[in-house]
């Protein structure tokens, strides 16, 4: 059931990608290619978000909330291609107002569904990694 928390009745609309695209991970130093026909890669966050793409190319993007756009510890920054991802979502932005450090370009990684129409660059902001992560 990633992507979607039960206690919102609001539905989060995207526009799927139909064709492959790349997701740069700046601050990883990585570029992931998206391929349409494979996702959803995981059951983390909206099939094709920043958090499902992330999490399938070993790029740890904490979730503490299984990324159900119940908390914003995937706050990411998109940084190119914002204007191919979905809107954000009145849940998503009130999840925002509680990270540190939002931007005009901060989203959830769990609710940011690219369409695929253009290449994206995202940075995982320092203040969101989990420097103490422990392996399970």
């Amino acid at each position: 059931m990633g992507g979607r928390n039960p206690y919102i009745a609001e539905q989060v609309k995207f526009t799927p990608a139909t064709k492959k695209f790349k997701v740069t991970f700046k601050s990883e130093g990585k570029t992931v290619e998206v391929d349409p026909e494979k996702v959803p890669y995981g059951d983390h966050g909206l099939p094709g978000s920043i958090l499902d793409i992330a999490l399938s190319a070993g790029i740890p993007l904490d979730h503490a909330c299984g990324g159900v756009c119940a908390c914003s510890t995937c706050h990411v920054i998109v940084h190119e291609g914002l204007e191919t991802c979905n809107e954000a979502s009145d849940a998503e932005l009130d999840e925002l107002d509680m990270a540190p450090g939002i931007t005009t370009k901060s989203r959830l990684g769990c609710q940011t569904v690219p369409d695929g129409t253009k290449d994206v660059v995202v940075e995982i902001p320092e203040w969101t990694k989990n420097s103490a992560r422990e392996e399970h």
